[in-house]
């Protein structure tokens, strides 16, 4: 693992949940500015929140089999969601405020509109 030949030690890395977890860190590393941008630590959060978004995707389509998720699913996601957001937190994930404010141009353009 050590020189990144194998994801996980015995694993068949050819799994779909393994070429998931692999795509989800790469866009994650990426994200982050690129493998020789992040640290260790940092490497090891986004393996961590890759595998969360692996495990959360997975009970996302077993609900939507089943047409329904138990309480006790239901508790176990939110949980796991909570846990993924504090990880993605930690690497730098915020919130961007949507701008809806129009500029000046726009306003007036629009109500020109309306009063015609």
């Amino acid at each position: 693992m050590t020189n990144g030949s194998e994801l996980l030690a015995g694993v068949d890395g050819r799994s779909i949940w393994a070429r998931r977890l692999r795509d989800l860190i790469d866009l994650h590393v990426s994200d982050l500015g690129g493998s020789d941008a992040i640290s260790a630590a940092e490497r090891s959060i986004v393996r961590r929140a890759a595998t969360l978004t692996v495990e959360l995707e997975r009970m996302e389509s077993r609900f939507a089999l089943d047409g329904q998720a138990s309480p006790e699913d239901l508790d176990l996601y939110q949980r796991t969601a909570g846990n993924l957001r504090r990880l993605l937190e930690s690497l730098g994930m915020q919130r961007r405020a949507k701008d809806i404010t129009p500029d000046l141009k726009s306003y007036v353009a629009a109500r020109g509109q309306s009063a015609a």
